[in-house]
């Protein structure tokens, strides 16, 4: 286990995760998985005279992916519990294919069990941050995570 435990987490701390790049393979295989084949995201044509000029990532594939570099960081490996939910999500720019994003995260709140004393919840707020620093997605999600034995 070298993920942080509940009592190591600091109200207000930051930290920014590994990057990715969404590529062509990620976007065909969330369609596989989803069903969502939406020409938003498959079609080239359909998108040349859209708003946006070209296809853009599905939405949901990078929250997913947000999800995954949190835990590329190291702090939740062995210590997370489980995942409790997602507040106040919001989709605030696109994404095209062959951008990197990463995760700018804050504890903002810590939550010890009042019935479980090996676990508390801590809830971070996250954005999904383009490398030219455009914030695409923002909002908090919450964790169950392990105490420190007593």
């Amino acid at each position: 286990m070298s993920g942080k435990l509940f009592d190591e987490w600091v109200l207000g701390e930051e930290f920014v995760t590994p990057s990715r790049t969404m590529t062509e393979t990620d976007v065909v295989m969330f369609a596989a998985m989803s069903g969502d084949y939406n020409e938003l995201h498959t079609s080239e044509a359909f998108m040349k005279n859209s708003q946006f000029g070209r296809r853009i990532v599905h939405g949901l594939l990078g929250l997913a992916v947000s999800h995954g570099l949190l835990f590329r960081t190291g702090f939740l490996e062995g210590t997370a519990i489980a995942f409790l939910g997602i507040e106040s999500w919001k989709f605030e720019a696109p994404l095209f294919f062959g951008e990197t994003i990463h995760v700018k995260a804050k504890v903002a709140e810590k939550i010890p069990s009042k019935s479980k004393p090996d676990r508390g919840v801590i809830k971070l707020f996250l954005q999904v941050i383009k490398d030219d620093g455009t914030v695409i997605q923002s909002g908090y999600k919450t964790l169950m995570i392990k105490r420190k034995p007593s």
